[in-house]
Order: structure tokens, then sequence, then C-alpha cells
């Protein structure tokens, strides 16, 4: 196109204005024509080759989400892992703790109930059993027929093993209480 123009301005000069002016613009216009119809035809290919090209750059976009979708799938399996190991550790503290805290407990309930002179189990279910073998041993001296001084031992053996019940504070007389009252009255 600049050469066809650079050829007529050449020309221009050597022949007449009025004849280069029509040529001139004969060649622009024919030019123009040219630029319009590259400009449609590359409009239509665009067009043709747009729809391909959109549905291309779509696949590539849904493959793109799939491989994002994939990873962030992983991490957030990773961070469920990592989180579930750390959820099962603290437990397992936890839960060590606690059982020191009721070992504990029971030493020093145990501890105060032995100050108070509380029997522990072990000394009911032993004194449970005495009885028992005691009660046996009677039976057996009830079958036998004599009733003498075994009998008296083995009685004596029950008396013994069984625990002493503590003694109530012994209530003083009502005559005395009275007496008591008007003495202080009186003094």
């Amino acid at each position: 196109m600049v050469k066809k123009l650079k050829s007529l301005s050449a020309k221009k000069s050597s022949a007449g204005a009025g004849l280069l002016d029509s040529h001139l613009a004969q060649t622009v216009k024919d030019s123009a024509q040219q630029i319009w119809l590259a400009g449609m035809g590359a409009f239509s290919k665009a067009q043709e080759e747009g729809g391909k090209v959109f549905e291309t750059l779509v696949k590539e976009g849904m493959s793109l989400q799939k491989k994002t979708q994939g990873l962030a799938e992983d991490k957030i399996s990773e961070v469920t892992g990592k989180m579930s190991a750390m959820a099962g550790t603290v437990t397992a503290k936890a839960g060590h703790n606690w059982d020191k805290l009721e070992s504990i407990f029971e030493q020093r309930t145990a501890k105060a109930m032995a100050k108070l002179g509380v029997p522990t189990s072990k000394d009911v279910e032993a004194l449970s059993q005495r009885v028992e073998d005691l009660a046996a041993a009677v039976a057996r001296l009830g079958k036998s027929g004599s009733a003498g001084p075994v009998a008296r031992k083995a009685g004596r053996a029950a008396k013994a093993a069984a625990p002493a019940a503590p003694k109530a504070p012994a209530r003083k007389a009502p005559a005395k209480r009275a007496a008591r009252k008007t003495a202080a009255k009186s003094a």
C-alpha cells in the first residue's frame, strides 16, 4: 500500500495534477476497501474460532478447578488427621491426669477415714468371713451334740471376733438433773 502511494506521488510530480488526484483517490478507496475486507475476514475467523477457543478455555478451567479441589481436599484431610491426632494426645493426657487426681483423692480419703477409725471394706470382709467361720464351727458343735466346754470356747471366740460397738454416752438420770437445777438456783 505504501509502495503504491509512493509511486503515485512520483507520477503526480511528473503528470498532471487532475489526473493524479483522481488516481490517488481511487487508490486510497481501494486500499480502504481492502482494509475493510481484511477486518471482516478477521472478524469472521475470530467468530468461527472464538467458539472453539471458548470451549477450550472452559475445558481447561474445569480441569484446573478439579485439580484445585483435589489439592484442597488433600490439605483438608491432612489437617483433619493432624487435629485428630492432637485431640487424641490431649485426651490421653487429660485421662492420665484425671487418673492421678482420682488416685490422690482415694488415698487422702482412705487416710482421713483411717484417722477417724472407720473400718475399710477389707476389714469388714475379714470380720464377715470370721463370723461365718465361727457360725459354721458352732453349727458343727451343735450337730455333734456336745454343748460343753468346746461350745463355750466357740461362743467366747465369736464374742471376741465381733467388733466392739461404740458405747453411747450414759444418760444422766432425770432426778439428778433436777437436783442440780435446784442446787444451782439456790446457790
